[in-house]
């Protein structure tokens, strides 16, 4: 499996109690199919991974593999389990549903050994034969894992690829790629570093999901070698997305307001403990959306396929 390009993280659209919107999470899928990105990504942090309960954990993951069969993008299911136990099942069960690749957030709670983080990462990796993305994020987790020990990972499981998401990322990739050139490494942090990843031999992108469509139009025209097409796109872009990465719950509760004023969900609700947002806050945002128009576009919205409903709308897009 070639594991390369845009791989967005799923938000999960809510009902203004705090209870899933199964209809907006399938139609939200059938949208991001549609965009040109190549793989979708659920249960990462911008999934607001740690705020489900065991049963919707279950049944998220159900839905999210059956709506992407046969769109053409790769469903990647993140393990976030602390228990290594509980991981490896998660993992094989997330296999047995379709999945076509994992996503790994080692555990980090309570300062686990380094040598515990590697044996987790092992018996999770070594559980399955689908590709695992070994997620390395220091500024998130407060947890640091030398370039050397991801290296020895590697040279042990085929399967094995990266996101590398610490700000910067540009020194633990380059630890890895001088030994392993060949390793497939991909960056988060909402694509901030996403050109330097690219130059430095990355092989994609993991943002959030409510304007994939200017992150595939970044990689296309980077692909091309329209090199200063591609950075002009790109330094817009950072002058948003560097304000709204100062905190998780901020840029996740801004890509969720992106995705209301899209139309694309009904309502931009996170469940708390949330990062409200300010007037200006969404100031900006109206002027992000400026700055895009063709964001704004007005398309027929699909059927989604689990919402019974056969009257198509408009929403805008």
């Amino acid at each position: 499996m070639d594991i390369k390009g845009v791989y967005p993280i799923m938000a999960p659209p809510f009902n203004k109690d705090g209870e899933i919107d199964w209809e907006d999470f399938c139609s939200l899928i059938h949208h991001l199919s549609t965009t040109g990105i190549n793989g979708l990504t659920m249960f990462g942090i911008a999934s607001e991974f740690y705020k489900f309960t065991d049963f919707e954990r279950v049944e998220l993951a159900k839905v999210f593999v059956q709506e992407l069969r046969g769109t053409g993008v790769q469903s990647v299911l993140s393990v976030t389990d602390h228990s290594t136990e509980i991981a490896v099942k998660r993992a094989m069960d997330y296999e047995a549903l379709g999945a076509n690749a994992l996503m790994l957030l080692p555990p980090f709670f309570l300062n686990p050994s380094m040598d515990a983080i590697k044996e987790h990462i092992r018996a999770v990796v070594k559980s399955v034969k689908i590709p695992v993305l070994v997620q390395y994020a220091p500024t998130e987790t407060k947890m640091e894992i030398a370039a050397d020990e991801l290296v020895e990972i590697y040279d042990s499981f085929p399967n094995v690829v990266f996101k590398i998401e610490s700000n910067p990322p540009m020194e633990c990739m380059k630890g890895i790629l001088e030994k392993r050139p060949q390793a497939v490494i991909l960056n988060g942090y909402a694509g901030l570093y996403m050109l330097d990843v690219l130059d430095e031999g990355g092989k994609g992108v993991m943002p959030g999901c409510s304007f994939s469509e200017i992150y595939v139009e970044i990689y296309r025209l980077y692909q091309k070698g329209l090199l200063n097409e591609a950075k002009q796109i790109h330094k817009k872009l950072l002058h948003y997305i560097s304000q709204w990465m100062k905190d998780c719950e901020y840029i996740i509760q801004v890509e969720k307001a992106i995705l209301h004023l899209r139309g694309l969900i009904k309502t931009d609700y996170c469940r708390k403990p949330s990062y409200p947002l300010k007037k200006e806050d969404m100031d900006t945002v109206h002027q992000f959306l400026t700055e895009f128009p063709h964001l704004l576009q007005k398309i027929p919205s699909p059927k989604c396929a689990n919402s019974g409903d056969d009257e198509p709308g408009i929403k805008i897009l």
